[in-house]
């Protein structure tokens, strides 16, 4: 076993309900072509701006869809800020082209999207393998020998094929991301290249796009550190509320949701539910309250709120 990953996945009434709504999605394929590229447009702006800006990318989300939909510049912002958005947009395209059922990640498909997302950007070293020691400003380690990379890039990819503990596929990308950013393969562009290949296992095992929040930048530095220390609870539970909130997406979108979603301070003003919006609040964090987030809001339903009652 190795000691870098956790024993097992997240235990909880957030993993059944990520389950059932995939087996809910599986059930509405083959998906309408139609919708499937709305869908597809849509989260590859806001994927786009989510990972760049918690890389500190100033960018708006309308920004981010001027440059990539109209193909226009924006103000006061760097050319570099430009080009990670065009290089990200061009990654997700890529990744869509190669993904299919039962796609095993590869070290090649590893530095192709690292390429793209650092092209223009760093051309010396986009693609290739960082040749020297880092350290990485917040972090409570310090990467690997570069000399170690390869062979320690081999291994990560390895186990993932090989799945030893039989984890789930949200808690197996979960620990795929901890471990690649350990290593932290390249000298820049470590996190974007993290975040689309922990995406091309997902979507191989027939998951939408998982997106970490720029909401939840602070969060997701935490649980990673936490999870330096063999801590992966929190980094789970992230893992588990972007996986659900991407479901609910396509479920909406495909004509399949749920009850329409209000934001938690519109539910707890309803004189039928016993809690405040700080309390359902705290619930969605959680995990114990079927909930996504959107921006700094988080939405539920009264149904979902009747649900934990009930528990």
């Amino acid at each position: 076993m190795k000691d870098w990953c956790p024993l097992h996945g997240l235990s909880s009434e957030q993993e059944s309900r990520v389950l059932e709504k995939k087996t809910r999605l599986d059930k509405l394929r083959p998906f309408p072509n139609a919708a499937l590229q709305r869908l597809r447009q849509d989260i590859s702006v806001e994927w786009t701006y989510n990972s760049n800006s918690i890389e500190g990318n100033t960018l708006s989300l309308r920004e981010t869809r001027v440059v990539l939909q109209d193909g226009l510049t924006i103000g006061g912002k760097t050319m570099r800020e430009h080009f990670e958005a065009i290089n990200h947009h061009k990654a997700i395209s890529w990744l869509e082209e190669v993904v299919c059922p039962g796609k095993n990640i590869t070290a090649s498909d590893i530095l192709t999207l690292h390429g793209l997302v650092m092209a223009s950007i760093d051309d010396e070293f986009c693609g290739r393998f960082r040749t020297g020691r880092v350290q990485i400003t917040g972090a409570n380690f310090i990467p690997p020998n570069p000399l170690k990379v390869p062979d320690l890039l081999d291994e990560l990819i390895e186990w993932v094929h090989q799945n030893p503990q039989k984890l789930d596929p949200v808690s197996l990308a979960a620990v795929f991301h901890h471990r690649f950013v350990w290593i932290h393969p390249f000298f820049d562009g470590n996190g974007r290249t993290g975040r689309l290949a922990m995406n091309l296992i997902l979507m191989g095992m027939g998951y939408p796009p998982l997106i970490i929040l720029r909401a939840d930048r602070d969060k997701y530095y935490r649980a990673l550190n936490e999870a330096n220390q063999g801590k992966f609870d929190k980094l789970l539970l992230l893992f588990f509320q972007g996986a659900e909130r991407s479901l609910e997406l396509y479920l909406s979108a495909l004509g399949n949701g749920y009850d329409d979603y209000l934001p938690l301070e519109q539910i707890a003003n309803d004189p039928a539910v016993p809690y405040g919006q700080e309390y359902l609040s705290l619930l969605a964090r959680r995990g114990e309250l079927e909930a996504f987030k959107e921006g700094r809001v988080w939405y539920s339903t009264p149904k979902a709120v009747k649900r934990y009652m009930e528990r």
